[in-house]
């Protein structure tokens, strides 16, 4: 039987996520899942650890509709409010995304610039203010917050434990930063399910994700590894001409909670 196993929030784009037994799926994917975002204070532009490793160790949690907390070692927590939807708006992008979203103010700014060493904002996107899907894969009216392009990714536990006996060790989940984890099925059948359901919600798969630098970061130090691995080993057999893929983007079409152990049940 195939089952949720798993299920990961990241309130900030790029920082480290935090695992949930229960959670509430709203207009934009996982509530609070990529709702925030840090740029380059001059140009506007999104930062990961792809530039910056040491966000890996900075803790974000979204702690209700109003509040996000930041903590870091060696540095003391601090809790962001919310800024309003329509006051200090800052331009932004993502990707090839432009759009005006709201600056969380001069303490959180200062606050990253400490660890990360660099001049940089934090800002967060109302529902009011996200970024339309790609619609060569959704609906007009499918919306994703800070995430690269889609609201969910979805991986199953089967995939991953196939690519850490063909790397040889050990491998986390969280480098591949998914929100929803599927397991009782065979590695890799994910790439072709089209439709399922997870409670009273209903799932569209969209596309296949395509991996960037960042899983080859230990996900808790942000430190590379020396061999390139795993995508290294995922270029060997999971490649085409357009990149190298591990997981499926997700659409939710409605709206609901979703819990650990929950029934995954396909439709399509």
């Amino acid at each position: 039987m195939l089952r949720l196993s798993a299920l990961y929030r990241f309130p900030v784009k790029s920082l480290a996520g935090e695992a949930l037994q229960r959670v509430e799926v709203d207009a934009l994917g996982l509530a609070g899942d990529r709702r925030w975002m840090v740029v380059d204070a001059a140009s506007g532009r999104f930062l990961t650890q792809r530039q910056l490793p040491r966000m890996a160790q900075i803790c974000a949690r979204w702690l209700d509709e109003r509040t996000l907390q930041l903590s870091a070692p060696g540095q003391a927590a601090l809790t962001v409010p919310v800024p309003l939807a329509d006051q200090a708006l800052r331009g932004v992008s993502v990707w090839s995304d432009s759009l005006q979203v709201p600056d969380a103010g001069d303490a959180a700014a200062r606050w990253l610039n400490v660890l990360l060493d660099r001049d940089c904002r934090l800002v967060h996107v109302p529902a009011q203010r996200a970024r339309q899907v790609d619609t060569a894969y959704a609906q007009v009216g499918d919306k994703v917050g800070f995430a690269d392009g889609f609201p969910l990714l979805l991986i199953g536990q089967a995939s991953l434990d196939d690519l850490a006996a063909r790397v040889g060790r050990p491998l986390e989940m969280l480098r591949f930063r998914p929100n929803l984890v599927v397991e009782g099925a065979l590695p890799y059948a994910e790439d072709g399910w089209r439709r399922l359901r997870i409670g009273d919600i209903e799932f569209e798969r969209v596309k296949p994700c395509s991996r960037c630098a960042i899983p080859t970061l230990d996900p808790h130090s942000g430190e590379r590894a020396e061999d390139g691995e795993p995508l290294r080993t995922l270029a060997t057999y999971r490649r085409d001409a357009e990149g190298v893929y591990f997981g499926q983007n997700l659409i939710q079409r409605g709206t609901g909670v979703l819990e650990v152990g929950m029934p995954v049940t396909l439709l399509d």
